[in-house]
């Protein structure tokens, strides 16, 4: 059995020393090319992050061929994550120029959506809490957002990124329409 063969194995078992071991595997390779590709340590963490995500969950859904194959599967994707960030580059619009209208004051919240998103916000993880609340409730910028959560302020991306990647598919749970 080689090594890809065991950490499959560990991966698709929920072992999470599977996980353990393709981050240790891969991590710097898929790094350095997302560094190369993007110029951006911060671009390059976040393509690093999604890329063993969703390694690991086509690894779990089955979608890999055969465990031989690991290691042009990791790379396809982080390629496939490198055109996704740069794509998005080009056409994103910095959210802080925009200028939002508040809500009125008169508009009411449905008491059902606000108990799905209470909810929701008790079950995300302790960061990513807090991180809601320090940028959406108090509106700090990053940089004191990353002064009170005790991260570099590049990580307040990736942090944002994972915050509302799980309230939404805690609130799609909690709340189908």
């Amino acid at each position: 059995m080689s090594d890809f063969d065991e950490m499959v194995a560990r991966i698709n078992g929920g072992d999470s020393a599977g996980a353990s071991a393709l981050h240790e595997s891969f991590s710097d390779r898929i790094y350095f090319i997302a560094l190369r590709e993007l110029r951006s340590p911060a671009d390059a963490e976040d393509v690093r992050n999604e890329t063993l995500l969703r390694v690991m969950e086509s690894i779990r859904a089955g979608k890999l061929a055969s465990s031989s194959a690991l290691p042009a599967f990791v790379i396809g994707t982080a390629r496939n994550v490198i055109r996704e960030v740069m794509r998005k580059g080009k056409r994103a619009e910095s959210m802080e120029e925009r200028d939002f209208a508040a809500p009125a004051a008169s508009e009411e919240v449905d008491p059902g959506v606000r108990r799905a998103i209470e909810a929701v916000l008790r079950r995300l993880k302790p960061r990513e809490r807090d991180f809601v609340r320090l940028y959406y409730y108090e509106e700090l910028p990053k940089q004191q957002i990353s002064e009170q959560l005790g991260i570099h302020e590049d990580r307040v991306r990736l942090i944002k990124s994972r915050a509302l990647k799980s309230f939404r598919e805690m609130y799609e749970r909690l709340n189908p329409k």
